[in-house]
């Protein structure tokens, strides 16, 4: 009994014994796995504090919040694990940052995702970034990053997500990232990367977005692509690529996404894209060198979008049958292949795209459509925005249903051979912003019914036959940029109403027609406008001084109009001027002087008017090349360059100088004084001589009933500064030869607007009385 207490008793001490131990062993290795975590955070919380000392630019304020005052893992943009509390997500994205990314990041070794998209982070992505060998995403997309891609990327074997779209980066892709082969999503899109695609890529077997567009990759499409079997997006458009597309990536059934536009491509697209593709949305392969036939088979790829053929070498007829049950077709792009035959009924299939009832965006223009078009058209889908017919063999006239696309906001039927009259029904089109019939043989009157396209941007009516006057309403169309009447029959005068349009600010052109009357003062209220062309019309009167408003203008064309008088001094405010074209006018005066300090005059064309009078020399006038002057017999001076004539040493009376204008407002008072003094001269020089010896001058009688103030300024050279011989206070002395019988004076001339010029002039006189002198 006594031996079984004892045994019981060493059994409970080896248990407390056992416990103990457990006890310390559990406490160490707590504190050593608390130990190693709080060291792990440490290093994190550096790394972060280092990322955000890189940080230059912080619009948001996003960085003021990352201190010691709050918890790291609290910080805006991280995330962190729950248990270990080591940084497992660093998403900043779209938060206006700029900056660079430091080599530390490297140290956040737990990190899964970096998303740093949409900021403005410039400079090299840092190799230390290999060591993130945890990461699955790395978005590094829309910043300015330049360099070549990292090489350790390589090291990131878990990556999924690589996107480094919208930067600079340079070089080719490094060979060893061949080792991402987990990767789903690989996103190089708009840099400049250069080199070959790599077949490699053809081992990523999970990967479905494949997107290197808008770079600078040479070479062919590898035939590895086509192991690719859950590719959904393939876009390599925009780049230098050659050769054929592979057969094999056309059997990637699970393509949806199909962009390799804008390339040196060539071949013919297989007549069975349609079975092979069926779940196609996006279909792009414009602007390459493709050939032959569009597939009619495009029609079992039931969701199609969008479909961009254009810019190729396509041929045949538009598969309208086909086509037409794409009822989720919104663009359809055939614009500049030879497509049609240049015969009647090339545009029949219009009538089978009236069942694509999403399509918005139809393109046609710059092939060999012939025949008209057919009254069908207006039957295609009100979501219709934009109609490109422009630069085909289409003749006949609009079909009246047009008035029927009401959503249509660009029309573009320009260079075909289209005739007769536009129908009145086109300004039912009110949400047009863009209409051109330019480059037909449209008759008859421009219809008024365009003042009700309120939305009208540019219009361009030019190189037809219309005929009678330019309709006012066109002045409702107030948000008009541009407006092209020119090459037409157009009669009458300019409407005052197209001058009220505050919004033309691109180009008003009327050159070309048959126009009449004065240029209406209200073309001063295009203070925005760039260019205005009138040229060869039958515009006459003075050119209205109101265009000096038009301070924005860079070409002004006038030529072959009636245009008289001078140009206008208000011409000083067009700086911004870089052609002037007046030629074949009756404009005449002088060539203003400022013109000399136009500094972006680069053309101007004064020939054939009537110029006159020193030609300035500075600026455009040294520039031969730049300057026209034929047909102005009366010009003389100028730069050597043009070989005029020398001026005469007689300056014209139209060239009076600042002081002769002063004279001039003073003109009454100063006749007075100029008679008064000269009586006074004569009357004191007959005094001094003897009775008896007869007089060979003219007497007081005779000097004050024959002066005139015409004389006056005929002896003074009209008060030119070449005969002025001094000047004081209150007004001037000129040197003076008397017509008739040379008799030599002096003119002095008092500005009386000047305070106490009276008063010197009668100071003056009655120093006078008291001198003495042969010539007094």
């Amino acid at each position: 009994m006594e031996h079984s207490r004892r045994t019981h008793g060493r059994l409970i001490l080896f248990k407390l014994f056992h416990g103990f131990i457990l006890l310390c062993m559990t406490t160490c290795l707590g504190s050593a796995a608390l130990s190693s975590t709080s060291l792990g955070n440490e290093t994190d919380r550096l790394a972060l504090l280092d990322f955000k000392k890189h940080i230059t630019q912080d619009a948001l304020r996003v960085m003021s919040a990352w201190n010691d005052s709050i918890y790291f893992c609290s910080w805006a943009g991280v995330t962190c694990n729950h248990s270990t509390k080591r940084v497992l997500i660093l998403n900043l994205q779209d938060q206006k940052l700029a900056g660079s990314l430091p080599p530390s990041i490297g140290n956040l070794s737990y990190l899964t995702r970096i998303n740093l998209g949409s900021n403005s982070f410039r400079g090299e992505i840092p190799q230390e970034i290999g060591r993130l060998q945890s990461l699955h995403v790395l978005n590094l997309s829309h910043n300015s990053f330049s360099g070549k891609i990292p090489t350790n990327l390589s090291q990131c074997t878990q990556l999924k997500t690589l996107e480094f779209r919208y930067n600079e980066l340079i070089g080719s892709i490094p060979k060893q990232l061949s080792s991402l082969s987990k990767l789903k999503h690989l996103v190089l899109y708009n840099n400049s990367l250069t080199g070959t695609i790599p077949s490699w890529i053809g081992n990523f077997s999970s990967l479905r977005l494949l997107d290197f567009a808008r770079n600078n990759f040479q070479g062919s499409i590898p035939n590895a692509l086509g192991r690719l079997t859950r590719l959904q997006e393939f876009g390599l458009e925009g780049n230098k690529l050659s050769g054929i597309i592979p057969a094999s990536i056309y059997n990637i059934s699970s393509i949806y996404l199909f962009g390799v536009a804008s390339n040196q491509l060539h071949g013919e697209l297989p007549t069975d894209l349609g079975l092979t593709l069926p779940n196609l949305q996006e279909f792009a392969c414009g602007d390459n060198k493709f050939t032959g036939n569009i597939p009619v088979s495009l029609s079992n790829a039931s969701r199609l979008q969008l479909i961009d053929l254009a810019k190729n070498g396509l041929t045949g007829t538009i598969p309208g049958e086909s086509l037409g049950t794409l009822r989720s077709l919104v663009i359809l792009n055939l614009n500049h292949n030879r497509l049609g035959s240049g015969k009647a009924g090339d545009l029949n299939f219009l009538k089978f795209l009236a069942n694509c009832t999403s399509l918005e965006w139809l393109s046609l223009s710059r092939n060999q459509f012939g025949g008209e078009l057919p009254v069908s058209m207006s039957n295609l889908s009100t979501t219709l925005r934009n109609l490109f017919l422009g630069i085909n063999l289409i003749h006949g006239s609009i079909p009246l249903g047009i008035g029927n696309l009401v959503n249509l906001a660009l029309v573009g039927m320009d260079n075909n051979y289209f005739s007769g009259s536009v129908p009145e029904e086109i300004g039912r089109l009110q949400k047009l912003n863009e209409l051109y019939l330019d480059g037909n043989t449209f008759s008859g009157s421009i219809p008024s019914s365009l003042g009700n396209m309120t939305s009208l941007t540019k219009l361009f009516l030019q190189q037809n036959r219309f005929l009678g006057n330019i309709p006012p309403s066109l002045g409702d169309c107030q948000h008009l940029l541009l407006l092209n009447l020119s090459v037409n029959n157009l009669t009458g005068t300019i409407p005052k109403e197209i001058f009220g349009l505050p919004s033309l600010s691109i180009s008003l052109t009327m050159s070309d027609n048959q126009l009449t009357g004065p240029l209406p003062s209200e073309v001063g209220l295009l203070v925005h406008l760039v260019e205005l062309d009138l040229s060869r019309n039958n515009l006459s009167a003075e050119i209205p001084t109101s265009l000096g408003s038009c301070i924005m203008l860079v070409r002004l064309q006038l030529e072959g109009n009636e245009f008289q008088g001078i140009i206008p001094q208000s011409f000083k405010s067009l700086r911004s001027l870089e052609e002037i074209d007046l030629p074949s006018n009756n404009l005449s005066g002088q060539v203003p002087e400022f013109l000399s300090k136009f500094r972006f005059l680069r053309h101007l064309n004064l020939s054939y008017n009537n110029f006159e009078g020193k030609m300035p020399e500075e600026g455009i006038f040294s520039n031969a090349t730049g300057l026209s002057i034929l047909g102005n017999a009366n010009l003389c001076g100028g730069s050597s360059k043009l070989h005029l004539h020398a001026c005469p040493n007689i300056k014209p009376h139209s060239s009076r100088g600042l002081l002769a204008r002063k004279v001039v407002i003073s003109v009454a008072c100063a006749l007075a004084i100029i008679i008064g003094m000269s009586c006074l001269i004569v009357a004191r020089s007959m005094l001094k001589r003897p009775r008896s010896i007869s007089v060979s001058s003219r007497s007081y009688e005779d000097w004050k009933a024959s002066v005139s103030y015409s004389e006056l300024v005929q002896s003074t050279d009209g008060f030119s500064t070449e005969n002025l011989i001094g000047s004081g206070s209150f007004g001037f002395v000129y040197k003076g030869v008397v017509p008739g019988d040379g008799t030599l004076v002096a003119v002095k001339v008092l500005n009386l607007q000047q305070q106490g010029a009276s008063k010197s002039f009668m100071d003056e006189c009655k120093a006078l009385r008291s001198v003495r002198h042969r010539n007094l």
